[in-house]
């Protein structure tokens, strides 16, 4: 059994890895600035606390042995006006926490599109992205930078087009750039990918790009 601390728990893919981690078993410390348990997972050890806050953090990873770094921001007109930080910024936090509190395991969900799956975004697609994703990926991008350039053990996972429908077939695991591209994905299908390699000790400094119905 693992003990796994959520970071953006309270909702998508953050909540859905702990309905999957404790429906096989594992701790869950869910982390959120509401302090509350993500809905279907009613054994989630609820933790109120601020991923920019570093006091919150390092109480967070007390006992824990692997991060789950799920954050998001809502979608509102500041997202298309205004630099977005929280992902840089949360992770500048985290990373010397973890390494403080002896904590050696990371994965972090950013997006296709962050940082070297950048340039594999298809011309059709990147007037859109441009438009509604460029501000908040420009930090995805600096949060992927900051991982890679820790000692940590760490897994960078970038899900294509996320839908909460839930999908049949496991996700293509896309590890090698010149078979990145998007694609449609479901939230619970990422967190099942998840909770298998952390299940498997295995993050191998990996940055694939999931999808299950190519785009």
């Amino acid at each position: 059994m693992a003990n796994i601390l959520i970071i953006g728990a309270s909702r998508g893919i953050g909540r859905e890895v702990a309905r999957s981690a404790i429906g096989r078993g594992h701790h869950v410390r869910a982390m959120s600035r509401s302090g509350t348990s993500p809905s279907g997972a009613s054994g989630a050890e609820a933790f109120k606390g601020d991923a920019l806050e570093p006091g919150d953090v390092r109480a967070a990873l007390n006992g824990m042995d692997v991060v789950v770094q799920a954050l998001g921001v809502p979608v509102s007109l500041d997202l298309f006006t205004k630099p977005v930080t929280l992902f840089s910024e949360a992770t500048s936090i985290l990373l010397p926490e973890m390494s403080a509190a002896g904590v050696r395991s990371l994965v972090a969900v950013t997006g296709f599109g962050a940082g070297d799956s950048n340039k594999a975004i298809n011309p059709l697609h990147r007037i859109p992205f441009e438009i509604a994703l460029r501000r908040a990926y420009d930090d995805k991008t600096r949060q992927e930078a900051l991982i890679e350039a820790s000692d940590l053990n760490w897994l960078i996972v970038r899900p294509g087009v996320l839908v909460s429908a839930p999908t049949t077939n496991a996700p293509r695991v896309l590890t090698e750039p010149g078979e990145w591209r998007n694609g449609i994905v479901s939230r619970s299908a990422v967190a099942t990918f998840i909770v298998d390699r952390i299940e498997a000790d295995h993050y191998a400094n990996e940055k694939p790009v999931l999808i299950c119905l190519p785009l």
